[in-house]
């Protein structure tokens, strides 16, 4: 067993882990935090995404150990107890999602993208989508959602 500490959504956490532990796993099982989904467990599918030091990592194909010392973001730090963000409002609002199993994975790559590329145009926000599958939609209204997501944060920033 190792003994890890870490920061997830803003709050101290510790335990020990088998060192083949998850982070997914972790995250699910022993934080609660339920909205990390875990599709395909090979790291294609992008359902299992989080942000760890600040960076989108696949947790079903990290081990909750490589997180000692550090940071993890789920989906549930996105709005916390407050409104929606504007990309979970325009996801909402477009109907870019269906069964939603996906849905928190689009949310945290999307995050960190539009925190890179304001401005995105749609080929841009199609390859940021490229990395995470979804069965249910076809991506048009997601890709709409962004688009609309970005012009709102754009005018909260001025």
């Amino acid at each position: 067993m190792e003994s890890i500490r870490l920061t997830v959504n803003g709050k101290a956490c510790a335990g020990d882990v088998e060192p083949r532990l998850l982070l997914a796993d972790f995250l699910r099982h022993r934080v609660g935090l339920k909205g990390t989904h875990i599709g395909c467990e090979h790291g294609v599918c992008g359902a299992c995404t989080v942000r760890m030091n600040g960076e989108t990592v696949r947790s079903c194909l990290t081990f909750a150990v490589q997180a000692d010392g550090g940071t993890v973001e789920t989906v549930e730090s996105l709005a916390g107890d407050g409104p929606l963000t504007a990309l979970q409002a325009a996801f909402h609002r477009c109907h870019a999602l269906q069964c939603g199993y996906c849905t928190p994975g689009f949310l945290m790559v999307l995050t960190e993208f539009l925190q890179r590329v304001p401005s995105p145009s749609d080929a841009q926000i199609v390859q940021a989508l490229s990395g995470n599958l979804c069965r249910c939609t076809g991506y048009v209204n997601m890709i709409t959602a962004v688009r609309e997501a970005a012009a709102e944060i754009r005018k909260e920033v001025k």
